[in-house]
């Protein structure tokens, strides 16, 4: 698959198309190809260690990142995906199962974008609906029954704001599931993976873990929305980012989330693999750390997490 280079990564675009002439010239050019690949990854360091809001935000939403069926495919092994809300019908933008990682049974919730067109639609892009948020709920009282952890990989641009989601109940389910998050008396674990937008990442970010990928961005609507409200220019939706402080390093300031997650040079989507067992590393830390606490402990500690965000930013 081409290579999908973002607008500001051009420079870095323009040598890597030249190492492709070159490589494809043969033997004769091997040393040229050596000298340009390292100026090239040198390019890209010296971009990547400048990019503001805006361009975490595109980083963020690029086609080639992981997804949940990806990072499912990476970490757990005998994955047995679970179906349905028992109320109305499945939603393939928020799926989930039962699996292990690393040998520890888990339970797995997240959403899932779809990588091509066909995929995208049939998984809405990733924008749940009410059936996919009580889905979660009947998993996450699963993952408590059988005293299991739960792992959540949020990507959504939010949930969907369709009229028949608004008629299923939308808002009652995010908040139903926000709350059984919250509730949960074993480990819970959220990785933001790409985009975290507003309610529909909340609902199933409620966790005794919060971590975000080093270029994801997670905020309570996207920067397009918040534009399109404040000065009714969408035009404007990179000032909105930077204001809005939507990147990792601007919400692990303000304790928003508890742990940023380094990705390789050049973001996510340059080594995918790389990038799923960084993850699978940092979540089994997370695992034993928070198994060592008893339950009573995980929902007072957990509670108090949230309640201290609304405190700290007064």
């Amino acid at each position: 698959m081409p290579r999908t280079y973002l607008d500001f990564e051009r420079p870095v675009a323009e040598l890597d198309s030249k190492i492709e002439e070159l490589i494809a010239g043969g033997e004769k050019n091997v040393a040229a190809v050596a000298s340009l690949r390292e100026k090239s990854s040198k390019q890209l360091k010296s971009i990547y260690e400048k990019i503001g809001a805006w361009e975490k935000t595109q980083v963020a939403r690029h086609p080639s990142r992981p997804h949940f069926s990806e990072y499912v495919e990476g970490l757990i092994s005998e994955y047995t995906p679970l179906a349905g809300d028992r109320k109305f019908g499945d939603d393939l933008a928020l799926m989930g199962g039962l699996g292990k990682i690393r040998g520890q049974s888990v339970m797995v919730i997240g959403h899932e974008k779809g990588k091509t067109t066909e995929s995208r639609l049939k998984h809405n892009f990733g924008m749940a609906q009410p059936e996919g948020y009580r889905k979660a709920v009947r998993l996450m009282d699963m993952a408590e029954r059988f005293n299991l952890p739960l792992i959540s990989f949020v990507d959504t641009a939010g949930a969907y704001p369709g009229r028949g989601a608004e008629e299923r109940g939308q808002a009652e389910a995010i908040a139903r599931s926000t709350d059984r998050g919250l509730s949960l008396s074993v480990p819970f674990i959220t990785v933001i993976a790409g985009e975290g937008g507003s309610g529909g990442a909340v609902a199933i970010a409620t966790a005794d873990k919060v971590m975000m990928l080093q270029h994801s961005i997670y905020s309570v609507i996207s920067p397009e929305g918040c534009a399109s409200i404040l000065w009714r220019d969408g035009t404007k939706a990179q000032d909105a980012a930077k204001a809005m402080k939507v990147t990792a390093q601007d919400l692990s300031k303000l304790g928003i989330i508890d742990h940023i997650i380094d990705e390789p040079l050049g973001g996510a989507h340059r080594a995918p693999t790389d990038m799923i067992k960084i993850v699978g590393a940092n979540i089994m830390t997370a695992i034993e750390e928070l198994s060592a606490l008893d339950s009573k402990t995980l929902i007072k500690r957990r509670r108090e997490k949230f309640l201290n965000i609304g405190r700290s930013l007064l």
